[in-house]
């Protein structure tokens, strides 16, 4: 949110303060909220303290959407456009602050996973590659694959991979929509990766014909790192919740990974975002790889 909001007390004196502002500055307040996923995603280290105030007040006000087809599609519009890219430029130094101290060990875990396997697993295909630097990073870690794919919603983004990583042969960024991808172009052998919010955009329904249409593929691996929202109890609360101003999806991932017929072989949790939502970990494997 970008303002320290750890009392009541300060919180309305926030909100007080951002609304005043929203007054005085009417036009920069317009250019906050455009739209509103602009709005909830306006990334705080690029804003003034009173644009951070203003951004706060703004978003108290928007108005709960339930419709979750709605969300998907609102979420979706985002995603494709060049909001999204101003985004992913804005948040690049994440990789080395979130990605690389917070995420890393699961692909540790990964190299012991397939070190077991006989199978040679010779593609990784990451959903929403975003500016491509996970995906870099991969295929540094991983020299032994001879594919690299970044699929995403941005035509505009996946040129701009294009031009960023052209140095690097193995990388191959493709402007698609994962679904309709994995269904014309997926392959066994394969390890399908998500990091940090791209599998929470998806529709429970869509998600799990996804996950099922993935598994179908025979010899894959999954590692998923994804937001949950923090008051999400998969063993009391089993189903689909919204959480955050998106608002954004918190699936319950070991239910839909395993009805969707995959085999857990990793799934933690840690804080995220100053313990506001919760950051969840899975390792899922096809059945057919089982030892």
């Amino acid at each position: 949110m970008g303002v320290n909001l750890k009392s009541s007390g300060v919180r309305k004196l926030a909100l007080i303060i951002g609304n005043v502002l929203v007054i005085l500055r009417p036009k920069r307040a317009a250019q906050l909220s455009e739209r509103r996923m602009t709005l909830v995603h306006k990334n705080k280290n690029y804003l003034s303290m009173q644009e951070r105030l203003m951004r706060y007040a703004l978003v108290q006000k928007l108005e709960k959407i339930q419709d979750h087809k709605t969300i998907a599609k609102e979420n979706r519009k985002f995603w494709e456009d060049n909001s999204a890219v101003h985004l992913f430029t804005e948040t690049e130094d994440k990789f080395e602050s979130d990605f690389l101290p917070h995420c890393t060990f699961i692909f540790e875990k990964l190299k012991k996973e397939l070190s077991k396997q006989s199978e040679h697993y010779n593609t990784i295909v990451e959903i929403g590659t975003g500016n491509g630097d996970v995906l870099n990073y991969l295929s540094e870690e991983f020299p032994q694959v001879d594919r690299i794919i970044g699929i995403d919603l941005s035509q505009h983004q996946t040129d701009l991979n294009n031009q960023k990583f052209k140095s690097n042969p193995k990388l191959e960024f493709v402007a698609a929509d994962a679904y309709d991808w994995v269904l014309e172009h997926g392959e066994s052998n394969t390890i399908f990766v998500s990091s940090r919010g791209v599998l929470e955009y998806f529709l429970e329904e869509r998600l799990l014909d996804l996950l099922t249409n993935i598994h179908q593929l025979g010899n894959i691996f999954f590692v998923a790192i994804e937001p949950n929202g923090a008051d999400h109890d998969f063993k009391t609360q089993p189903n689909t919740q919204l959480y955050g101003f998106e608002p954004s999806f918190s699936h319950n991932y070991p239910r839909l990974f395993k009805k969707a017929g995959f085999t857990l072989w990793h799934f933690s949790q840690k804080p995220w975002h100053n313990g506001g939502n919760i950051q969840t970990f899975i390792g899922a494997k096809n059945s057919s790889t089982l030892n």
